[in-house]
């Protein structure tokens, strides 16, 4: 085929599968997931486990080692048969913690700690970049295959253009959303369709080679026979018992363990129901893709000529018998096995690498940020993780470059495989072991990794030397076998001799017995610490959505607001989604810095674990009904403590508005009587004139906003419903706001272009609200250089958000509840200069409007949230 034509159906399959993770991405987002989280679309992405080296070299491998690529289908399917139970588990313990990878699993399990995640990380990027560049290999080996002529014009720049897109795709539709533990639809959902092309391809060419080539199963079973009995493959044909048992080991634990595939089958489960059907319909897959291999490694070696490459046999046959379209979807199944392949694993080593390299080592670099500043630590998260892609893929590339695509690539399947398999005894320790601890982690990943790296690794491009074996006895088996063994002595051993700390003892028993994590009451401050929290979640997260959590965590406390107590459940809570952005281990280091405490004694962790057996054995009606009483009591409690505080604001507002009535009808008395004297001047009649009309105007405003204030809450206010320009209302408010206290220069950081927006409202109503809102702040605002911050926003539903926030010290805590009611002031009664009633009435207007306002926490001073509806309800 013209190396044209192959580009262009390149070029349109790729275009295919951005068009399908395009959809799929979007179809998430309107909610549209049924058919997303159907179980095969979840079984077919399991599939990326039959990356190009399954696809191309398992057919090069049983030309060479006969039965014995099997074994790499074989370990998997023991998995997901013999074990889909502990599969379960291991989703519901990963969902439970918000695992992101297989390095946060086992750092989680640990105590936390992000020095065991970085050296897994480590061992996950030695172990994937020749991986990543034995794709692009395949990718490169196959076009010069199948594209006529073209060797050369595309030895140096194809598997650059197949990296290059590859890792377009990847930051496209892998680093969306800053959560890594949350779903990648798109990139899922491609790899589901790519699954098939795989299936498809390999299918159809073994039906073409038993019935098109042979005549049928019988003369393919005697074909097989007579390679079988061939002395030049006699010897490579031999089942050897102890090889078999390492590969089968080997390759069951890298489907627990190697990154892409913790990624598809951990993180992306929607839960663990999905292995009820994946636990036979991927060991099916592996079947349908292992069944034909035989067939075509030997039809292949009978008719093609001597000295073929038996890795590219599955194009070289279709193509040398004129088969040219079954060669096209041979080649598309390749091409689909290599780039799933590569981008998933850039998503799962990539998010390792931001979570537990380069985010920790920024954090670390630099101090931490107050609360009040605003930092875009969510942008930078996305970049680091953005970064990582591309330095993943370039990395597999420039190995591939270096290596001049070397056959040394050939073995760094089996090289991943034994690499990866090192995390796999921490792994089920933890799980399975709660007395197993984090010095034993230490020294079995890292002696285990130490002797793969010797004897394993090195020897795979010729910088080692093998490990010397009696006669007999397979090298690479015995190097796996010695370095999984020294692996897990030195993890039990140590597990034994150790003893761990409290917060691994607690993780210990949340991951052994699959229970929510507990935090000790012990591990908390005194004083109160949501703000700083808020503060810290709304810069990795996003303002909206950082409010959004904390006001519901409120809520089920029975608070309103958004300041939840710091309960250990809260913490856990907290802890757990922050987890799912950048690891398990940063995470913790940042609650702890914000919100930690002392840390807990052998006597704390007694207690917890005796409270932790006893709510396992609580039933579940009993615990909701003790959570439903709590809410209750709760919400009794601050019902009865807004009622105390208002109770005593409103003898002080009786006091007040008292003094307010009789001071200006006083004054209007005193003139009065002082008029009725014949022998005054004009000049000062004029003078207490002005005196009587400036007091009876002071009193007439305090009877309008009373009277102003009943007419809302009676709802018989009147509205003038019309369509108004928010960049008009927002610029008349600060006009007339401007009269109070002229003497301060004020900043006004205003987004001009987004405060054009048409809202349906009453403008005069909603004016009224944004004038006292900004008077407010002119009158608090107690910073040296004050400023407002003024933005405005179209939300998904329709309507608008507009955001009013000064840079001053902010209302403290203890009042924020209170300042929407009627007879509270700002901080300063004495600085107040009225009644009490302006954001009152505005609260009242704004529900009169359809709206809400509302003040927001954690903005670095005192921030109001004025939200309109499409339009004002109709009247009843």
């Amino acid at each position: 085929m013209p190396f044209e034509a192959l580009l262009a159906t390149c070029l349109a399959y790729v275009a295919l599968m951005f068009g399908v993770a395009y959809a799929a991405d979007r179809a998430a987002a309107r909610g549209h997931v049924r058919w997303l989280d159907h179980p095969l679309v979840y079984t077919l992405s399991l599939s990326v486990y039959c990356s190009a080296w399954t696809f191309y070299g398992s057919v090069g491998y049983a030309s060479r080692s006969g039965l014995e690529f099997a074994t790499i289908y074989l370990g998997p399917t023991v998995v997901f048969t013999g074990a889909w139970w502990g599969l379960r588990r291991l989703v519901r313990v990963a969902r439970m913690h918000h695992v992101t990878s297989v390095a946060d699993l086992v750092s989680a399990r640990f105590g936390k700690s992000n020095r065991l995640a970085a050296i897994v990380t480590l061992i996950a990027v030695v172990a994937s970049t020749p991986y990543i560049a034995l794709q692009l290999q395949s990718v490169r080996l196959s076009f010069e295959v199948f594209a006529e002529g073209t060797a050369q014009a595309t030895r140096g720049g194809t598997a650059l253009w197949v990296a290059a897109g590859l890792a377009l795709f990847t930051i496209l539709f892998g680093t969306r959303n800053l959560a890594a533990d949350e779903r990648h639809h798109g990139v899922v959902t491609a790899i589901a369709l790519e699954a098939l092309v795989k299936l498809a391809a390999f299918i159809a060419l073994g039906v073409y080679v038993v019935w098109g080539l042979a005549d049928g199963p019988a003369d393919m079973l005697a074909r097989i026979a007579r390679a079988s009995r061939d002395p030049v493959l006699a010897e490579g044909w031999l089942i050897r018992p102890d090889r078999w048992t390492a590969l089968i080991l080997v390759s069951a634990a890298a489907i627990l363990t190697l990154p892409r595939m913790f990624q598809v089958m951990v993180v992306e489960a929607a839960d663990e129901e999905r292995l009820h059907v994946a636990g036979w319909a991927f060991p099916a897959y592996l079947m349908a893709m292992s069944l034909f291999v035989l067939p075509i490694a030997v039809m292949a070696r009978d008719l093609l000529p001597a000295g073929s490459d038996p890795d590219l046999y599955m194009l070289t046959l279709p193509t040398a018998t004129g088969q040219s379209g079954l060669a096209l979807l041979v080649f598309l199944g390749g091409f689909s096995a290599a780039t799933s392949m590569v981008v998933v694993c850039a998503i799962a080593v990539a998010t390792m690498v931001s979570n537990h390299w380069i985010v920790p080592a920024w954090l670390a670099l630099r101090r931490v940020p107050a609360p009040d500043e605003m930092e875009d630590l969510r942008g930078f998260v996305l970049n680091a993780r953005r970064l990582a892609i591309l330095a993943v893929v370039a990395a597999g590339w420039v190995y591939h470059e270096a290596s001049g695509g070397s056959a040394a690539l050939a073995a760094m399947g089996l090289v991943a495989f034994t690499g990866m398999a090192q995390v796999l005894p921490a792994m089920l320790g933890g799980l399975l072991w709660r007395g197993a601890n984090r010095k034993g982690a230490y020294s079995g990943i890292g002696s285990g990794a130490a002797l793969w790296m010797a004897l394993i690794f090195l020897p795979s491009v010729g910088a080692g030397v093998t490990l010397p074996v009696p006669e007999g006895v397979d090298p690479w088996t015995a190097a796996v076998a010695l370095s999984l063994a020294v692996n897990t002595l030195a993890f039990i051993g140590l597990s034994i001799f150790g003893f761990p700390d409290p917060v691994e003892r607690l993780q210990g028993l949340s991951f052994v017995s699959a229970v929510e994590p507990i935090r000790h009451r012990r591990m908390l401050r005194g004083e109160d610490r949501a703000e700083p929290l808020l503060a810290m979640a709304r810069r990795l997260w996003g303002a909206d959505a950082a409010l959004r959590y904390f006001q519901a965590e409120a809520r089920a406390q029975g608070k309103s607001g958004y300041l939840p107590d710091l309960t250990p459940r809260f913490l856990n809570a907290l802890e757990r989604r922050l987890a799912g952005s950048i690891g398990a281990a940063t995470a913790h280091a940042m609650i702890d810095r914000v919100a930690g405490g002392v840390a807990l004694t052998v006597a704390d962790l007694m207690q917890v674990a005796g409270e932790a057996q006893r709510a396992k054995e609580e039933t579940q009606r009993l615990e909701a009904a003790r959570a439903e009483l709590t809410r209750t009591a709760r919400q009794l409690r601050e019902a009865n403590d807004k009622l105390t505080a208002l109770s005593v604001q409103k003898d002080a507002f009786l006091g007040q508005i008292s003094h307010e009535l009789r001071t200006p009808m006083t004054s209007v008395r005193a003139f009065s009587e002082i008029l009725k004297d014949p022998g005054l001047t004009a000049e000062e009649r004029g003078r207490f004139a002005g005196i009587i009309h400036d007091e009876a105007g002071r009193l007439t405003r305090l009877l309008d906003d009373l009277l102003d204030l009943s007419v809302l809450e009676s709802g018989r206010a009147q509205l003038t419903v019309t369509v108004a320009n928010l960049h008009d209302l927002i610029g008349r408010a600060l006009a007339a706001a401007s009269a109070t206290r002229p003497e301060r220069g004020f900043a006004i950081d205003r987004d001009v272009l987004a405060e054009h927006l048409g809202v349906i409202t009453d403008a005069d109503r909603l004016l009224q609200v944004l004038i006292n809102v900004i008077s407010n702040a002119r009158k608090y605002c107690d910073a040296e250089r004050p400023q407002l911050i003024i933005r405005v926003r179209r939300p998904e539903g329709g309507g608008a958000v507009i955001d009013i926030v000064d840079n001053g010290s902010g209302i403290d805590a203890a009042r924020q509840s209170l300042i929407f009611e009627k007879f509270a002031r700002l901080n300063d009664p004495a600085r107040a200069g009225g009644a009490g009633l302006g954001l009152a009435i505005c609260r009242e207007i704004m529900l009169t409007l359809g709206g809400e306002i509302s003040y927001l926490p954690g903005q670095g001073g005192a921030a109001f949230r004025i939200q309109l509806p499409q339009r004002p309800p109709v009247p009843a």
